[in-house]
């Protein structure tokens, strides 16, 4: 495991404070653990630890990580890093700026979704961050992957008969092209609100979509959701 002191990676797991949804699409981004920056997000040691995982950073108000833990933690090497309570970002908001700095250009989140519905949407709306621009970030919980696409284009690996969602949030998302869905898209527009971009299926182990301008919310359920 690195040393907490030595953190530069271009890899890392971020374990947030939410629901342990175990999983294909967990157990993919736990396959790098060892070679990934290992963070928890406040009382994503919870999570951590549920899969058998040590932290190398905590970082958040601390206010719901157990003293307990955190101190088994800290002694045992993990960097926390403690920010005040009344802060402008979340503990996870900290975590994916931290992860960043670091070097990380592919970040899995695990325990992001989940419980409260405000939380679960503005941890979707986080991977929208300027310093994210360029990286490969994900939140994945159970079988399921969920990612951004901020105009350009991007590929999806699955198999066939995997369900693909694409959701607007900023509002219309233009000119969306896609390849290997069973029902395609060839630039046209999709609006916030109706929901026509969800539950597409993928026809080939790679699908390509392409966005012209806008902000895709993307979900890539493994199977026929």
């Amino acid at each position: 495991m690195m040393s907490a002191h030595n953190m530069a990676t271009s890899k890392a797991l971020i374990f947030a404070n939410g629901d342990i949804d175990d999983g294909m699409m967990v157990q993919r981004a736990l396959a790098h653990a060892q070679d990934a920056l290992l963070i928890a997000a406040d009382g994503g040691v919870r999570v951590a630890e549920h899969y058998g995982v040590t932290p190398q950073v905590i970082i958040g108000d601390m206010d719901s990580v157990t003293p307990e833990a955190l101190e088994r933690l800290t002694t045992s090497g993990a960097l926390a890093l403690r920010y005040p309570p009344a802060k402008d970002e979340t503990d996870l908001e900290l975590a994916l700026l931290y992860a960043v700095e670091r070097g990380a250009t592919w970040i899995r989140v695990i325990g992001a979704v989940g419980g409260r519905l405000d939380q679960t949407l503005s941890n979707v709306y986080l991977l929208a961050l300027p310093a994210l621009r360029g990286v490969d970030a994900r939140l994945v919980a159970d079988d399921e992957e969920t990612l951004l696409l901020m105009s350009g284009s991007i590929e999806i690996d699955g198999a066939p008969d995997d369900t693909l969602s694409l959701l607007p949030i900023s509002g219309t998302a233009r000119g969306v092209t896609t390849e290997h869905l069973l029902y395609p898209l060839v630039g046209e527009d999709l609006f916030f609100g109706p929901a026509r971009g969800v539950s597409n299926v993928m026809t080939s182990p790679r699908a390509r979509i392409h966005l012209r301008e806008g902000i895709l919310v993307i979900v890539h359920t493994l199977g026929r959701a």
